[in-house]
């Protein structure tokens, strides 16, 4: 069966998101600087030099990791939505991670007579921000379903197109892959629009779900309605019409003129 990506990574390989690949690297070596740290401690050993480099190697999985989500965060995340504002402070949160376990290693290579209950204090904080930073993650991904691959009949590949917004119509060059019940993601002039195909033919409406922002043009689309995948509130596509909620109005649709094997987009 063909798939279509909910909101498809731009930071991916063979479909799949690398930024959740290279989170497991700090998580795993910050988490054992702070038991090694605690080991120390309590006198089973002397865990220093593990727990230092531990953090260098958690700080360098960090920054890897950052790269992708970066990525997906300016590419990925639908704008203007609430999944935008929970991926800054999920980003924000690692920030501040990634500052304290630099400030340690700070403290801990530079002070000749350091205090481990200092060090200690430290890491909890922030080992606290990163499960509050992966609790954020985890509800991206499995309620926002940003990288995540939803399969439903027909949906075809993931087709996602830029053009430009000239005398208030959207002019693409072909319109030929997109067959029924199968959606295209339209980027011009800094707006997005869902371009699709129903059973009477071709239609075009705005890619933002009212309710909470999700990208209609990632949920699916069955006899007319599209269906937004993080809260399921239902559009009739050929007028915008509220067909059910949570969401409490309908959306914008848009005339589609298709000639010449062109397809133009009247945005007035």
């Amino acid at each position: 069966m063909p798939n279509q990506l909910s909101m498809k990574s731009k930071a991916s390989f063979k479909s799949h998101p690398i930024h959740p690949m290279l989170v497991a690297l700090p998580i795993a070596f910050f988490s054992g600087t702070l038991v090694f740290d605690i080991l120390t401690l309590l006198d089973i050993g002397k865990f220093h030099s593990t727990a230092r480099h531990l953090t260098i190697a958690g700080l360098i999985g960090g920054a890897m990791a950052a790269v992708p989500g970066i990525i997906d965060f300016i590419y990925t995340v639908p704008p203007k939505s609430s999944g935008k504002k929970r991926a800054a402070k999920h980003g924000m949160t690692n920030v501040a991670v990634m500052l304290l376990f630099g400030a340690a290693l700070y403290y801990r290579t530079n002070t000749e007579d350091f205090s481990l209950n200092i060090l200690l204090i430290i890491e909890v904080i922030s080992m606290t921000l990163l499960g509050f930073a992966g609790w954020m993650g985890g509800t991206l991904v499995y309620r926002n379903q940003i990288g995540v691959d939803p399969r439903y009949a027909n949906a075809g590949k993931w087709k996602e197109v830029y053009s430009e917004i000239e005398n208030n119509r959207i002019i693409l060059d072909t319109h030929e892959d997109l067959e029924t019940n199968q959606m295209q993601l339209i980027h011009a002039s800094g707006r997005r629009f869902v371009l699709a195909r129903t059973e009477k033919g071709l239609v075009a409406f705005d890619d933002r779900c009212p309710h909470r922002g999700g990208s209609l043009a990632g949920g699916s689309m069955m006899c007319g309605t599209v269906q937004c995948p993080w809260h399921g509130s239902q559009f009739e596509v050929n007028t915008g019409a509220l067909k059910a909620g949570p969401s409490k109005e309908g959306i914008r649709s848009y005339k589609v003129e298709a000639a010449n094997g062109k397809v133009v987009i009247v945005v007035q």
